[in-house]
């Protein structure tokens, strides 16, 4: 990481709702010594976030500085990049707010995470500015919350304790009992409206990474079924077509020790087959009406970016993503397990992801990255640390589709 900057960590969206969970985690938990800023447009709201934080900070750390940025101002944003060592950014929907700061930290060679959970956000930037990121030694590390950490991390952690050198199939099983984010329902309508334009990044994305790629014999691919039964999850899952597949994938492409052949399967763990039905009908319903504008705008209105569920309802969500493992002639399960997926976890995995990357030694890369990539072993010690649970079950695990 550049070492000659003014601050450790520059977080972007303080004045947003998880953007707010985040800089409190930060000032309790940053430690002694980081520089920690607050950056944003409106100069009233980010003291009022900074007087907050003036009783929650851990010993040693000072009350962030304040430092004007805005979305629209270029300018703004590469004074920013330039004077932070990592930078957090909380404000979305990214595929409308987000490319300038990434431009602005790729440019640079600053250390960049963010909350997305936009596929198409992703894979436009990768086109973009994965090759000067490459260039300067910036690392652009997207999803770094419950999009996409537990799935990321959990996968590592569960090839890591299987043979190696050998073919292995993953599957992870989603149960999760919270809110999301009004910027994430604002960000899945906005998916649902742009599926043929998300299609189509995403072929140009491939074929570059084709052409790029070394050729070394290995595979790596997604594996879905249709809705069925699974022991370990509880019974019937659904496949999720999210974001968090990409990142596995992608962090199984750049790290050898998944294997020469990969696969993996991300499913949501519905319980009964009612709820399967429910939740295609939901989902269905919301793909129908992203598609027209007046439908569309309706649907926005149901959930407002910034808004988010009381401290007695986070304290009640939690989360469980179990992984069943087969490969080399054995089985595993294993599980990463938290509270409030939303927004508490969320908040934790993305600035404990800003001081991993600060501060601890992780593997040396650059460019457009995962967390199971950049941040590894080290950050998964951190979650640990911060209540995050990582466990291996001693049952057999599934056989993996």
């Amino acid at each position: 990481m550049p070492a000659e900057r003014a601050y450790d960590i520059v977080l972007f969206g303080a004045t947003g709702f998880t953007g707010g969970l985040t800089a409190d985690y930060l000032a309790a938990h940053a430690p002694a010594g980081t520089r920690i800023a607050l950056a944003g447009r409106n100069p009233a709201k980010l003291a009022a976030v900074a007087e907050r934080l003036g009783g929650l900070c851990a010993p040693g750390v000072e009350v962030p500085a304040l430092l004007p940025a805005d979305a629209g101002d270029p300018v703004s944003l590469a004074r920013l990049a330039a004077d932070a060592r990592v930078v957090i950014s909380t404000v979305g929907p990214y595929l409308r707010y987000g490319e300038p700061l990434v431009a602005a930290c790729a440019a640079a060679g600053t250390g960049y995470l963010d909350l997305t959970g936009e596929p198409e956000f992703v894979d436009t930037m990768y086109l973009r500015y994965h090759a000067q990121a490459l260039a300067t030694g910036a690392r652009l590390i997207h999803a770094a919350g419950f999009d996409s950490i537990p799935h990321d991390l959990g996968v590592l952690f569960t090839v890591a304790q299987m043979p190696t050198g050998v073919p292995l199939a993953v599957n992870g099983y989603v149960q999760a009992r919270g809110t999301f984010s009004g910027g994430t329902y604002h960000s899945a309508i906005g998916a649902l409206a742009r599926v043929r334009e998300a299609g189509r990044i995403a072929r140009q994305r491939q074929a570059l990474e084709r052409a790029g790629a070394p050729v070394d014999g290995r595979r790596v691919r997604g594996a879905a079924r249709p809705p069925h039964r699974v022991e370990v999850a509880g019974g019937w899952v659904l496949a999720l077509p999210l974001i968090d597949a990409q990142i596995v994938l992608a962090s199984a492409r750049a790290l050898p020790e998944y294997g020469p052949d990969f696969r993996y399967g991300h499913y949501l763990a519905a319980g009964s087959l009612a709820n399967v039905a429910l939740i295609l009908s939901a989902v269905g319903g919301l793909a129908v009406a992203a598609q027209a504008g007046p439908t569309r705008r309706l649907a926005l209105k149901l959930r407002l970016p910034g808004d988010g569920p009381d401290e007695a309802t986070r304290a009640r969500s939690r989360f469980r993503v179990t992984f069943a493992a087969e490969g080399g002639g054995e089985t595993l399960t294993t599980w990463v397990a938290g509270g409030d997926p939303g927004y508490g976890e969320t908040s934790k995995m993305l600035a404990e992801a800003a001081l991993c990357l600060a501060f601890d030694d992780v593997p040396a890369c650059a460019g457009q990255v995962t967390t199971a990539q950049a941040l590894g072993r080290p950050l998964i010690d951190r979650l640990i640390s911060a209540g995050i649970e990582f466990g291996t079950d001693s049952r057999p695990a599934a056989t993996p589709a």
